[in-house]
């Protein structure tokens, strides 16, 4: 499990433009980061590098003791802005294939349904969902593989106001349990963090 995130001196540049530079953050076992600034200013972008899908160009970011390579494959969710879910497929699939694609088992992935009120739902397509049955879909893939570190996009929308509250306490698990959070928001999210302004 990652102990420790440290990201130092890091420098972004997307497009022929830098998005920031000299960014530094620290992060231990239990503590949430809050990523706020205006759209374009990077947050996405950032949270990409912490789990390697982009370059940066400076700086370093470490995951204490373990080697990066294996806590990117092995400690990382990343939950994107956009769900990457394929419309075709029930729900009762995405999620199969997402839990052990992670690492889950089929258990767990019943379980996490339970969770997140999707037990209902299994056999529809994707397709069908509203926008908040597939965010929780999306969102249960963090309880069906537990990891380490979640990396989350705007995870709050499009959530309405009790299920907000529901993933809230869900996060508060998780970082009582060891874990991190890193996420990208324009809403306050529901649990105590650090707040890091991008492009400041």
């Amino acid at each position: 499990m990652i102990a420790r995130l440290e990201i130092d001196n890091l420098a972004l540049r997307r497009g022929g433009r830098r998005l920031f530079q000299g960014l530094t953050l620290t992060l231990e076992a239990g503590e949430a980061a809050a990523l706020t600034g205006p759209n374009g200013a990077g947050k996405t972008s950032l949270l990409r590098a912490i789990a390697g899908l982009v370059a940066s160009e400076a700086g370093t970011i470490g995951f204490g003791d373990l080697d990066p390579d294996l806590a990117r494959r092995d400690h990382i969710h990343l939950a994107g802005h956009q769900d990457g879910q394929k419309p075709a497929r029930t729900v009762r699939e995405e999620l199969a294939f997402w839990t052990l694609w992670t690492g889950g088992t089929s258990a767990s992935a019943k379980a996490a349904a339970h969770t997140l009120e999707l037990a209902p739902l299994l056999e529809l397509e994707v397709r069908r969902l509203s926008a908040g049955q597939r965010r929780r879909l999306a969102l249960a893939r963090l309880l069906a593989a537990p990891r380490g570190l979640w990396l989350l996009d705007e995870p709050l929308s499009p959530l309405d106001a009790e299920w907000r509250l529901r993933f809230g306490a869900m996060m508060a698990a998780h970082l009582a349990a060891g874990g991190m959070i890193v996420a990208a928001v324009h809403d306050p999210l529901p649990i105590p963090a650090r707040a890091l302004e991008i492009g400041a």
